[in-house]
This record gives C-alpha cells, sequence and structure tokens, in this order.
C-alpha cells in the first residue's frame, strides 16, 4: 500500500476529494497497491489522455465526476459521473478527457 494511503484506512472519504485537478495535466493517487491488483484515483485535466495501449489484467473505471471517452478495441464509449466500464484484459484501450474529469481505477491481477 502506498504511504499515505495508510492514512485512509478505516475512515469515510469523499473520492472525488482526495485527487485535485491540474490544468494540462494528468493527476494520479494510488490507494491500494497490492501483487493481487491495484486501485488509483485519477484526475484528468481537459484536452488529457492516455493513449492506447493493453495490459495483462481485467480493469474497471469508474468515473466519478465529469465524463470520458474510453475506447476499447476501436469501440468508443462515453462514459459519465457515476457510470462504470470494465476494460478486458489484451485488449487495445485508451481514455480521452473531452473535460475535466476523475475516475478510479480498479485493476485486477491474476
Amino acid at each position: 500500500m502506498a504511504d499515505d494511503a495508510q492514512d485512509l484506512i478505516g475512515k469515510t472519504l469523499d473520492m472525488a476529494g482526495l485527487v485535485d485537478y491540474q490544468a494540462g495535466a494528468v493527476v494520479s493517487r494510488t490507494i491500494i497497491e497490492k501483487d493481487t491488483g491495484t486501485v488509483t484515483l485519477f484526475a484528468f485535466g481537459e484536452g488529457q489522455g492516455l493513449s492506447e495501449h493493453t495490459t495483462p489484467y481485467d480493469a474497471l473505471v469508474h468515473v466519478i465526476d465529469g465524463a470520458a471517452k474510453v475506447t476499447i478495441g476501436g469501440q468508443a464509449n462515453t462514459v459519465r459521473a457515476g457510470e462504470m466500464i470494465i476494460m478486458p484484459a489484451d485488449v487495445p484501450h485508451a481514455v480521452d478527457a473531452a473535460e475535466n474529469f476523475k475516475m478510479l481505477l480498479v485493476m485486477i491481477r491474476s
């Protein structure tokens, strides 16, 4: 677990408040980091993103503020606050921020 994540254990937390926007940047904060998976919060400034890539693990994206375009295997999806999408292992995917947005990324390693 990340060092500062220790301060989060056993507390009720406002997820969106745990990571702040920075213009022209992608900001991340690892909440849980284990051999079996990770939980990471991201704040994407408008126009930022993650270029197409693959991972050997399934991943769940839960948008907690704003909206994002998540492309999986060439299929574009708009995911809004309160919605989630599952990105399967070994399938190319990308994330684009047409506006500021925050997401929780849960990666499950097997």
